[in-house]
């Protein structure tokens, strides 16, 4: 039934100004028209990611988001870096950090947080 259908990343936010400021100037996503009021649609790839107010913005302590970047993984984590973006640092099994991507065998991925707490994530798949 869904197996064919994409999937779209639904993020809370309480201050959709920051989230816009920070997903439109750090993350670079470009705006879709919105009918909505206090929702924001950005394409990314071929995935759209819906950011909405809301009272349980932040609230969640797991990855809302992730971007597989391929071989840009280092570029990307440099870009964000100056751009300000603070990348978080976890004890994962098996993965060991180096500066601030984590790393197990061929994988790196790194983890950050959006204006609101919400945890995002790249990776190098």
């Amino acid at each position: 039934m869904l197996a064919n259908r994409n999937a779209m990343p639904t993020i809370a936010v309480k201050d959709l100004a920051a989230a816009r400021s920070f997903y439109e100037g750090k993350l670079g996503l470009t705006p879709l028209q919105s009918a909505q009021e206090g929702v924001l649609i950005y394409q990314s790839g071929t995935a759209t990611l819906v950011v909405y107010v809301s009272q349980f913005a932040g609230s969640n302590r797991a990855t809302a988001c992730t971007w597989g970047v391929g071989d840009e993984f280092d570029a990307i984590m440099k870009a964000l870096k100056a751009k300000g973006v603070v990348f978080e640092h976890y004890d994962l099994p098996g993965m060991a950090l180096q500066g601030d991507a984590h790393v197990a065998g061929d994988f790196k991925g790194a983890w950050f947080k959006e204006p609101d707490g919400n945890i995002l994530h790249i990776l190098n798949r």
